[in-house]
């Protein structure tokens, strides 16, 4: 933890899984989406379903944020791979249970892919509809609203997403600017979408701290552009592997440096 504290005016704040509980709002759709699907036709255990997306959604979000794959195939593949490990699935995957009714999706899709963007509309549709923050999160943004500093949302989440979990959350009014990956044509960590950043924001790396839950994108991105960091470490038993300003297991830890 740095010894000195600046002088900050601007905060750029990641929002999945540090403010939004992406994570946990994500097990209950999930659950919804099996069901809604009648995926137990092809999952007797849904744990079996269920793992497998993780897996594989951890997996694609670490490839989206280095620009190795488009977010198209995210959204596909993450509920590909897990349905085509299941064997009755495969053998009917040619009757799938689906219209052009259900969906505005263009017909030049194959059936599979179709039925895969679908799902994974539902299960958005039912994700961004949750209100779950992370504990703190309204005390929080509400100190350091009070406090004066200037807040600026930072995500690499998707545009028709993000607006709908922020209204879900009440957290809408939190932020002066939100910056998403989509509009700044670039995925954080990345040089580009720090400087789209600052541009839109009119912040300076200088006065400029990152508030993030992912060492990877969130930090190392912020710590490349020049700013200070306040990394957020959900899982204490990993903490960072490299130096930071400051490391925080609790957001209301945060308080207690800003």
């Amino acid at each position: 933890m740095s010894g000195t504290m600046k002088h900050y005016t601007d905060l750029f704040v990641d929002f999945d899984d540090t403010l939004y509980d992406t994570y946990g709002n994500s097990v209950i759709a999930l659950q919804e989406t099996f069901e809604h699907f009648q995926l137990g036709r092809y999952f007797p255990d849904p744990q079996v379903f269920y793992d497998s997306y993780w897996e594989a959604n951890i997996d694609l979000w670490t490839r989206y944020s280095k620009g190795e794959i488009d977010r198209d195939f995210l959204i596909a593949e993450r509920f590909r791979r897990p349905l085509l490990a299941s064997r009755k699935f495969e053998a009917g995957s040619h009757h799938l249970p689906f219209t052009t009714h259900d969906s505005p999706l263009t017909a030049h899709h194959s059936p599979l892919t179709t039925y895969l963007l679908h799902m994974n509309d539902v299960f958005l549709g039912y994700c961004s509809s949750k209100p779950g923050v992370v504990d703190g999160a309204h005390e929080l943004v509400d100190y350091l609203r009070h406090k004066g500093y200037r807040l600026h949302m930072c995500s690499n989440g998707f545009h028709e997403v993000q607006y709908k979990k922020l209204a879900a959350s009440g957290l809408s009014d939190a932020f002066e600017t939100v910056v998403l990956s989509e509009d700044a044509g670039a995925n954080k960590p990345s040089k580009q979408f720090f400087d789209y950043a600052f541009r839109v924001t009119g912040a300076k790396p200088e006065t400029t701290l990152m508030i993030g839950d992912n060492y990877n994108t969130d930090i190392l991105g912020a710590q490349q552009a020049g700013l200070a960091v306040i990394f957020f470490n959900r899982f204490p038993e990993y903490p960072a592997p490299a130096p930071v300003d400051y490391e925080v297991t609790s957001l209301s830890d945060i308080m207690k440096i800003l």
